[in-house]
């Protein structure tokens, strides 16, 4: 066999090898897959890629809000149930676009369960309604049943973000 052959097959081989992995972005493939690290309640670091959760935004990690007259870190709570719910599984990423801090925006899922969508129903997060509506009915849902951040008071992450730059 030709030279040419045996370094197109190489690549060919490679290319298929690399997307197996879950090799994503790098290769045009639109999915990041692998075991995620929390940075917080919506965002991910995967193989060294920050991917922040679209549609959603959850309390910052220095924020506090009340339940029952008490101040609690709803920020640190949320960032610890998206680490709880992920566990050490393999999460799948999958890209949407990219925002002007060069994060990857995505929609993560361990197994068939959208992580985007869990952490609104379960009140550790708001839907970003500014960027979707996806997460909306989801919102409705965890305001309607007083669950999470909703069971008490607090400010939307945005509102936040701007008292404490």
């Amino acid at each position: 066999m030709e030279m040419a052959g045996i370094v197109r097959r190489n690549v060919v081989f490679l290319l298929v090898s690399a997307m197996a992995m879950g090799v994503g972005p790098a290769w045009g493939d639109p999915f990041i897959v692998g075991i995620a690290r929390v940075i917080d309640g919506d965002t991910l670091e995967i193989r060294g890629q920050r991917i922040r959760l679209h549609g959603i935004d959850a309390p910052e990690s220095g924020q506090f809000c009340e339940k029952d007259g008490k101040q609690y870190r709803c920020g640190q709570q949320a960032a610890l149930a998206l680490s709880d719910k992920i566990g050490r599984a393999t999460i799948r990423c999958e890209q949407r676009d990219i925002d002007r801090y060069k994060r990857i925006i995505g929609v993560c899922f361990k197994g068939d369960q959208n992580l985007n969508r869990w952490m609104v129903q379960n009140g550790h997060a708001v839907a970003y309604r500014r960027y979707s509506q996806d997460y909306v009915p989801d919102e409705l849902t965890a305001t309607a049943t007083r669950i999470g951040v909703w069971s008490g008071t607090f400010e939307m992450p945005w509102e936040w973000r701007k008292k404490h730059r």
